[in-house]
């Protein structure tokens, strides 16, 4: 798996959001990334969670996954991956531009976005909200004491803007302090320059996990915004948007029928159930308008796993988790009132 860290001038991220072009596709994503023999996979600066670096360099997280199963699906190896860290300003413009091929990272789909920026999202990975944390010593109880306060944030982000929407609409008059780096700003916090910091709440938990003392801490009950954090394409290019989304779906929907990379092959060899003979390629040729084999769902799931075991292991409880329950959130499977749903794969 390669690693490239890439840097886009403010002049260049400006023309393309005041454009929101896309350059025309000479030919499919899909044929480009087979030529290339990798696919680039865009993320963002460490996040503990959904992407980060372990000792031994290699890339680990939920959004890691979804890049690791696009390589699954096209090629039945994860290590066909370039995995990009980019800088918020420039993230959408890099997948615009052409330089990644697929943007998976803590990235909030919003209408500007979508309709804008010359980018097309898939599905969500992860439902968030946006909060606050605070030091418990503070007497800090909601967003509504914060009135006058300093609060750290990350520019370039939605974040930033709720944040401002949220002191004008409650008269809160918060000085608002940007960081580009989220590692500066929670510094900064931690040596109180700021009163709070706001950030998603599942970002802030990880990052208060590495916190010198993460019990000196807290997150607020309030939630500011619905978040749905979900992965990105260049506009232009159903075959490779389907791709991208067939296989987040793939996660989930092998989750629903409770098929997992530790059974899978028996699945495969064994199962009568038409729906999971159709998703491993057993019968059926659902692969034909992805431009894929027949068996590229079940290399996903082999190499990769369900989205349940993703979430267990980068979100939950798992050894390299960060500990944010599932049960009884909008990430749990639509079959235990969550909203995690895959359409049929007929």
């Amino acid at each position: 798996m390669k690693l490239t860290v890439l840097l886009t001038s403010a002049a260049a991220v400006a023309a393309m959001v005041f454009t929101g072009a896309a350059p025309a596709l000479a030919e499919s994503t899909l044929d480009i990334v087979k030529k290339r023999g990798h696919v680039r996979c865009q993320v963002g600066p460490a996040s503990p969670g959904y992407y980060f670096l372990t000792a031994k360099g290699e890339w680990r997280g939920l959004d890691v996954s979804v890049c690791r199963a696009v390589a699954a699906a096209i090629f039945g190896d994860t290590s066909k991956l370039e995995i990009q860290s980019v800088s918020s300003q420039a993230r959408f413009t890099s997948l615009a531009n052409g330089d990644s091929d697929l943007l998976s990272r803590t990235a909030t789909w919003t209408m500007s976005r979508d309709t804008q920026l010359g980018i097309d999202f898939t599905y969500p990975t992860f439902y968030d909200g946006q909060g606050f944390t605070v030091p418990k010593n503070s007497g800090i109880k909601s967003g509504m004491d914060l009135k006058g306060a300093k609060v750290c944030v990350t520019t370039g982000t939605t974040t930033e803007s709720n944040l401002i929407d949220f002191s004008r609409t409650n008269n809160l008059n918060i000085s608002v302090v940007t960081f580009e780096d989220y590692n500066v700003r929670d510094e900064t916090y931690l040596q109180g320059g700021c009163d709070a910091v706001t950030g998603d709440k599942s970002s802030m938990a990880g990052n208060i996990s590495a916190f010198p003392v993460p019990s000196d801490h807290m997150i607020l009950p309030d939630t500011l915004s619905k978040e749905p954090l979900s992965p990105a394409v260049r506009h232009g290019d159903n075959q490779w948007a389907d791709l991208v989304r067939w296989t987040q779906f793939v996660m989930i929907g092998a989750e629903e029928m409770g098929v997992t990379s530790a059974n899978v092959d028996d699945m495969r060899a064994n199962s009568k159930d038409p729906a999971i003979r159709r998703m491993l390629g057993v019968e059926g040729n659902l692969q034909k308008g992805l431009g894929l084999n027949k068996d590229w769902a079940y290399n996903i799931i082999k190499l990769v796993g369900n989205y349940g075991e993703n979430y267990e292991r980068f979100m939950g409880k798992g050894k390299e988790g960060i500990g944010i329950p599932r049960e009884g959130s909008l990430n749990a499977l639509w079959t235990k009132g969550g909203l995690m749903y895959s359409p049929p794969m007929r």
